[in-house]
């Protein structure tokens, strides 16, 4: 009975693959932080950008590996909080923020506490949510913008200093749709493995060209439309909804018309 006990345990330790990502994902948000410090903000920004592909992969690896492990779900946690909270908050106030005094250091506060309670309000929801969609904007498509509106401006010779209250204001917007109601598509159900029209071979065909001209302005408009897309589905959902519930009121209303008129 003793050795069959022993069968059962789980083997003490971590697995080295997937956490070998996330570790790689929270190098690049902690050289993102050093970047900036340095006035290196277009490495920085590019590094961000890295970690959300390393950030990517860990998970689908440890799913491939069948390596999934609490402790792997807790260190990713941390990883984010890192690479997609504090980088992108210190990386625009470094290039921005901090000639706007106290305005410019909440606005990065507001960010990054943002991105804690919606890393925080993610893991408390991952059994319960419906996996389709995002409630709050994803933490990576937050720092994305962030990031990607430093490298836009760093590679059009564009000075920080100008951009200040655009920058202020981005920030505490990116934040607060973190914390938000506000549905996200999350893509998860696009079946990568299934066929598609030739067409979409095209397009992404011409995506990539496009993004090989201007990878900057590229990353910042995807993650700036996918964050404006989502208010926009939740205003239709919300009207759908208005406008089933009119359509089911008045049938209900026609529906005593008609027993009225019959008694």
């Amino acid at each position: 009975m003793e050795e069959i006990n022993q069968k059962k345990r789980r083997p003490r330790g971590i697995y080295l693959l997937p956490n070998l990502f996330t570790t790689a994902a929270l190098f690049c948000g902690f050289y993102a932080v050093l970047a900036a410090m340095n006035g290196r903000f277009e490495q920085a920004a590019v590094a961000i950008f890295v970690a959300m592909v390393l950030d990517g992969l860990d998970g689908r690896v440890a799913r491939l590996t069948h390596t999934q492990t609490a402790f792997g779900a807790e260190y990713d946690s941390l990883s984010d909080m890192v690479a997609f909270g504090l980088a992108p908050s210190l990386v625009m106030y470094v290039w921005s923020l901090q000639g706007l005094g106290k305005f410019g250091w909440l606005a990065a506060f507001v960010y990054i506490a943002a991105a804690a309670l919606r890393l925080a309000r993610f893991n408390t929801q991952v059994g319960t949510a419906d996996k389709r969609f995002f409630q709050g904007l994803p933490s990576p498509a937050a720092a994305a913008i962030i990031a990607g509106f430093v490298w836009v401006a760093v590679d059009n010779d564009i000075n920080g200093e100008g951009l200040s209250y655009i920058a202020g204001v981005l920030t505490v917007v990116a934040g607060l749709l973190m914390v938000s109601n506000v549905r996200f598509n999350s893509f998860k159900e696009i079946d990568f493995r299934g066929k598609v029209p030739f067409f979409v071979v095209v397009v992404v065909m011409l995506g990539f060209a496009v993004f090989l001209l201007q990878p900057p302005l590229v990353l910042f408009l995807l993650f700036f439309s996918y964050a404006v897309s989502g208010p926009v589905l939740t205003l239709i959902h919300l009207r759908r909804r208005k406008a089933e519930r009119q359509a089911a009121s008045g049938q209900e209303e026609a529906q005593q018309d008609n027993e009225a008129g019959e008694d």
